[in-house]
C-alpha cells in the first residue's frame, strides 16, 4: 500500500522527532521524575501507535536509488523508511546527498546518540552510513546489488558535532560483482577518518518484480 502525501509527510515529522529525542536523552542530564514522565509519554506513544496494522516496505520501491537525475547536484528522497538516509526513519543520519560526476557524496554531521567512545563516533555508525550511501552509487551505473562485504578502515576518531564528508564511487565490474570504495573526512581540516571498501553483488531486476508480485498476491 502507497502512502499518501499527508502520511508521508506526518511519518516524515515523526521520524524527526525520534531522532531528535534520541540525541537529546543520549546528551543531556534529566533528573529522575523528568525521565519517569519521558518515559510514561513514550509508553503511551508506542501503545497508540502498536494499534495500527502491520506495515512493511512494499518491494516495488526497491531500486528506487536510481530515480534520481542523471545530472551532478542534490539528490531527492529515495525511500523514506530507508535506515540510514530516510527522512521518516528513527535511526537516520540526515545526510545531504549530492552527485559529483560518477561520485555520491554525502554531507553529515553525526550527533550525541552516535557516541562510542568519549567525543567519537561509534564504529558501527561510519559502517552503516557507508553502507547506505553505496547503495546511491547503483543509481551512477544502473544496477540493482546487495552488499557483499563490506570492509572499513578507521584511519582516527571519528569526531561528533563535526561536518563530515562521505564520498564514494564503483570501480572494478567482474561478472556480478562491483567494487566500491570510499572515504570519510572531516570538512574544515580534510584529515581522512575512515575508508571503506566493499563488494557488491547485482540481482536481476525481476527478482524485485518477483517480490512485488508476491505482495500484491498476499493483499
Amino acid at each position: 500500500m502507497t502512502d499518501s502525501d499527508d502520511i508521508v509527510l506526518a511519518r516524515d515529522r515523526v521520524g524527526r522527532a525520534i531522532r531528535d529525542l534520541g540525541h537529546s536523552f543520549a546528551g543531556h542530564h534529566a533528573d529522575t521524575a523528568a525521565l519517569h514522565d519521558v518515559a510514561s509519554a513514550l509508553e503511551g506513544a508506542i501503545a497508540r501507535l502498536d494499534e495500527g496494522v502491520l506495515r512493511r516496505r512494499d518491494p516495488s520501491t526497491f531500486g528506487d536509488h536510481r530515480r534520481y537525475t542523471d545530472e551532478d547536484g542534490p539528490l531527492g528522497q529515495t525511500y523514506p523508511d530507508r535506515p540510514v538516509s530516510g527522512s521518516a526513519s528513527p535511526w537516520g543520519l540526515d545526510p545531504e546527498l549530492h552527485r559529483d560526476g560518477d561520485e555520491i557524496v554525502a554531507y553529515v554531521t553525526l550527533r550525541p546518540a552516535h557516541e562510542g567512545a568519549p567525543g567519537r563516533s561509534h564504529g558501527g555508525i561510519v559502517a552503516a552510513l557507508f553502507d547506505d550511501i553505496f547503495g546511491f552509487v547503483q543509481g551512477v551505473i544502473d544496477i540493482i546489488a546487495f552488499t557483499g562485504t563490506l570492509t572499513i578502515a578507521y584511519r582516527a576518531g571519528t569526531p561528533l558535532g563535526t561536518p563530515l564528508e562521505c564520498r564514494v564511487r564503483a570501480g572494478e565490474q567482474s561478472g556480478r560483482k562491483v567494487l566500491m570504495t570510499g572515504e570519510l573526512k572531516v570538512v574544515e581540516t580534510g584529515e581522512i577518518v575512515a575508508e571503506a571498501d566493499a563488494v557488491f553483488i547485482t540481482i536481476d531486476p525481476s527478482i524485485i518484480h518477483q517480490l512485488t508480485d508476491g505482495a500484491n498476491a498476499s493483499t
